[in-house]
């Protein structure tokens, strides 16, 4: 194990692996995934051996060192090349027939994006996988996100590969249950996971009851080692002092930062904005900033790792998150734990984790009239008592979000899965 990953790792329990696990992920590491990295990590502090399977890398370049030996610690399914991928699907089909029929199936009822051509695509990367995992003795494999992963592993059990299990987010796997194909994946799984209550509802609509015991919680989680007593929040909001928000994300239509900027400009209180993130909503946020004339009340430094999410959090008094749809957001977990309070929208699995007025504001997504008023709430509320909603928060999040807690959840799925 490399020091750069040893430095990421949560205590270890001194337990000896008994149980090997493949992680499966399309895309992977990225910087907006370092949940999955930390969860890996606190995993195998339990006990269980993880090898990392992707199918390919994050095109954009990783600037977290941690990222970076993440990344040399993972198998790529797509270096194999086309020629080897061929063969293996070849030689897969020929001694799994069924596998064959199953994706065509899958490719018929997927829609556009996930036609036949897409499904032989996932199949060959299931063969190739199955050959991996059974050469390096797998017991089981945890894909994350239903989508095209949960496709991979899917084949890869029906190819002879070990049995399966993933972790489903949202809002992705809700916005297309059907053609994701939802209920055969959790009805051949050994168990699905949800990363709220509200997520394992939304599968339930997809599932049969009779598979409804397959459906886990296991919550994101954050290293409380990582969040030690919270830094002081900056000085004000009051007399000369904005209100200083921070919203963490991708710049894309469903984070609903198109409207924070609106709201910005109808607050009447004092509040400064710092957008940390960039995306393909890049250049519409900033002609809207520039039409509303926020060019000196908004800030847009671009991508941060973790180090600067926690500085831009230690500079804020507020967590800012506008979203029309969400999982269960980590940056607002991480906001919490960094004493924090936040406006968020009442979407999906976010009112588990807040509680209006003891942790921050919680208003209907779409609306920005309460959007503006929570905005100038948050400017006209004393330091004290931000200070006090910021500590409630972070019991909350810390009390439900520790990762050694969450991932002793995962290990004792993974080994359960072996005994059925």
């Amino acid at each position: 194990m490399s020091a750069k990953l040893l430095s990421d790792a949560v205590p270890a329990t001194g337990q000896t692996p008994s149980l090997k696990v493949g992680y499966v992920v399309n895309t992977y590491p990225r910087p907006s995934q370092t949940f999955i990295r930390r969860e890996i990590r606190a995993v195998e502090a339990q006990g269980v051996k993880v090898c990392r399977f992707a199918m390919r890398r994050d095109p954009e370049p990783l600037r977290s060192d941690l990222d970076k030996a993440e990344q040399d610690a993972t198998t790529y399914i797509l270096d194999a090349g086309a020629g080897r991928l061929v063969r293996a699907l070849l030689r897969a089909v020929l001694r799994h027939p069924d596998a064959l029929r199953t994706a065509i199936r899958a490719g018929r009822a997927g829609g556009p994006g996930r036609g036949v051509l897409r499904q032989l695509i996932y199949l060959a990367e299931g063969a190739v996988l199955a050959d991996r995992a059974n050469a390096a003795g797998l017991q089981h494999l945890h894909a994350h996100f239903g989508t095209n992963s949960t496709d991979v592993v899917r084949y890869c059990r029906l190819l002879g590969g070990p049995g399966y299990s993933f972790t489903v987010h949202g809002p992705e796997e809700f916005d297309a249950p059907t053609a994701l194909l939802l209920k055969q994946k959790v009805s051949e799984s050994e168990f699905a996971v949800s990363v709220s209550a509200f997520g394992r509802s939304q599968m339930s609509r997809w599932t049969p009851f009779a598979c409804w015991n397959r459906l886990r919680v296991v919550h994101c989680g954050i290293d409380p080692a990582h969040f030690p007593d919270p830094g002081p929040l900056p000085a004000g909001p009051g007399p000369g002092q904005p209100l200083r928000l921070v919203c963490i994300g991708r710049f894309a239509e469903q984070k609903g930062q198109m409207l924070l900027i609106e709201a910005m400009a109808r607050a009447t209180e004092n509040a400064h904005l710092t957008l940390l993130g960039d995306g393909p909503l890049g250049p519409e946020l900033r002609a809207a900033i520039a039409a509303h004339g926020l060019s000196g009340r908004v800030d847009l430094p671009g991508w941060a790792d973790e180090a600067g999410v926690r500085e831009a959090l230690n500079a804020a008094h507020v967590m800012i998150m506008p979203s029309f749809a969400e999982g269960l957001p980590v940056a607002l977990m991480e906001a919490m734990a960094a004493g924090r309070p936040a406006i968020a929208t009442l979407i999906a699995g976010i009112p588990e984790l807040m509680v209006d007025g003891r942790t921050g504001w919680l208003v209907p997504a779409g609306d920005v009239g309460a959007l503006t008023d929570a905005i100038d709430a948050a400017a006209s509320t004393s330091p004290d008592r931000l200070r006090q909603m910021g500590l409630s928060g972070r019991e909350r999040a810390l009390a439900r979000h520790d990762i050694n807690v969450e991932a002793a959840k995962l290990a004792r799925l993974f080994r359960s899965s072996q005994q059925d």
